[in-house]
């Protein structure tokens, strides 16, 4: 079996005196999606970030494709092949569609390339096409997402890592970027994907990671865990049978 592409181990961490996480352990496989879900403030964006070199460990490790990025900064993971996504976009508001795409290229220098993929995501999300010399900051929220979505493509990622994908977007968008997600998945793109939506993170990931107060509870299939009591009585506001 081959080895995970991300793998983090017994990994804690948190904010000065404030333990948030407590030995967590996520795995991710090239081109696979994996959720993780959790109540507000069990530690699923502080996991993201401490992958990310936003926060540092205080025990435990980050491994991604056999390098240890433990203690790694946040350009050399990008360097390594990890884009973040955060949440809220976190776009540069005033600049243009096509700067913010632009600036998550900001590490590469293969001037031909970064011409190249900023055609592709001109493919991928037409719209942006369209919206490429309009501030960013003016568009709504769909739109700033796939801008967000897009920028963290451009630093041509192995593992793309996105915080709260549908957040405050109509169904309609939330349905066609997890298919966009679902595509460049299957070329070989690996997903790490924080959603408030259970219902859409299990529809979109193969696999589902459960954070309970800064711990992991549960890990498996989503096509097993949507059946489990537990979490359809805490997450979907579902009966438990």
């Amino acid at each position: 079996m081959n080895k995970p592409l991300l793998t983090v181990e017994q990994l804690s961490a948190g904010y000065g005196d404030i333990q948030v996480l407590w030995d967590v352990d996520v795995s991710v496989n090239s081109g696979e999606i994996v959720c993780l879900v959790g109540s507000n403030g069990a530690g699923k964006s502080t996991l993201l970030k401490t992958i990310s070199g936003l926060i540092q460990p205080s025990s435990g490790r980050v491994v991604f494709d056999d390098k240890d990025l433990t203690h790694a900064t946040a350009k050399e993971i990008v360097q390594a092949g990890i884009a973040h996504v955060p949440e809220g976009r976190r776009l540069f508001g005033p600049l243009t569609v096509l700067d913010n795409l632009l600036l998550g290229a900001y590490l590469r220098t293969d001037q031909n390339e970064i011409r190249r993929d900023v055609e592709r995501m001109y493919e991928i999300f037409p719209i942006l096409a369209k919206r490429r010399k309009q501030q960013a900051g003016t568009m709504s929220g769909g739109e700033q997402q796939m801008c967000a979505i897009a920028r963290g493509l451009m630093a041509r990622p192995r593992l793309l890592m996105i915080d709260e994908l549908s957040l405050g977007l109509a169904p309609q968008v939330v349905e066609m970027l997890s298919d966009i997600i679902t595509g460049i998945a299957k070329d070989g793109l690996a997903v790490l994907l924080v959603e408030q939506d259970v219902m859409t993170a299990f529809d979109l990931a193969s696999k589902a990671v459960v954070i309970d107060t800064g711990k992991v509870s549960i890990t498996g299939p989503t096509a097993d865990l949507k059946y489990d009591t537990s979490i359809r009585e805490a997450y979907m506001g579902l009966p438990s049978s």
